[in-house]
């Protein structure tokens, strides 16, 4: 046992080491890139992207409070719903984590089209997800709440991890402020999005209603110390 620790701990040191010392291969981006795409060792892919969180509310209460088969039914309606919705709008889903879901989008619309999915998610929960709970299960007061967090910035993409169990890594702002923003949520608003993302947005992700007004609101991020945007409308997907 000692001396297999012993080998375990020199290959890690050896790996440590390689990773410290090895300069890194870069290469700009044009699409999301695969797992495959990239080498495991100092490899990496930069391009522009903006990054969705969509992060479902309140799961520990709800797997503690509820039947485990409620609340698997309950993270697989949230997630599929989601995930549908970020396809829908030419985003690339990159991760799962537990109740949430990364995505990236790319490309001259890739704000817009990250903003109108926030706001398809938020529809589908108030107007289709909770009404379907309800009607299968009269009994239940829960409702699923949930917050979207987008940001954009440059990425640098790499992938981590050991042959055979390896993702990639996605390091750069907008991954670190989209899953930020979710802790943000407050009654009545589903989606954060940084000024960055505000002032690249299309007049229709931007606007809604009769007449036409802004739909999202300013406010101060507190703990960054920089505006961000939210809102409570929702876009029915057509």
């Amino acid at each position: 046992m000692g001396k297999l620790l012993t080998t375990i701990l020199e290959d890690i040191q050896i790996e440590i080491k390689e990773i410290l010392e090895t300069k890194w291969s870069r290469r700009d981006g044009y699409v999301v890139p695969d797992p495959e795409d990239i080498e495991l060792g100092n490899d990496a892919v930069s391009l522009k992207g903006t990054v969705l969180y969509a992060d479902l509310a309140e799961s520990t209460a709800l797997v503690k409070g509820h039947k485990d088969f409620f609340a698997a039914e309950v993270y697989k309606a949230y997630l599929v719903s989601a995930c549908r919705l970020i396809r829908f709008n030419d985003g690339v889903i990159t991760a799962f984590d537990g109740d949430r879901v990364m995505a990236v989008f790319i490309g001259d619309s890739k704000n817009s089209s990250a903003a109108k999915t926030a706001l398809m998610i938020n529809y589908i929960v108030k107007n289709v997800i909770n009404k379907a709970i309800k009607e299968q299960y009269p009994n239940t007061s829960f409702q699923i709440h949930q917050t979207v967090g987008i940001d954009t910035s440059n990425l640098f993409v790499a992938r981590t991890g050991i042959r055979g169990s390896n993702d990639l890594v996605w390091v750069g702002r907008a991954a670190n402020y989209a899953a930020k923003l979710c802790s943000l949520r407050q009654t009545n608003y589903a989606s954060y999005i940084t000024k960055d993302v505000f002032e690249m947005l299309s007049e229709q992700a931007k606007n809604g209603g009769t007449p036409k007004q802004c739909m999202w609101e300013k406010i101060i991020w507190s703990e960054q110390g920089i505006d961000v945007y939210r809102l409570h409308w929702w876009w029915k997907p057509d």
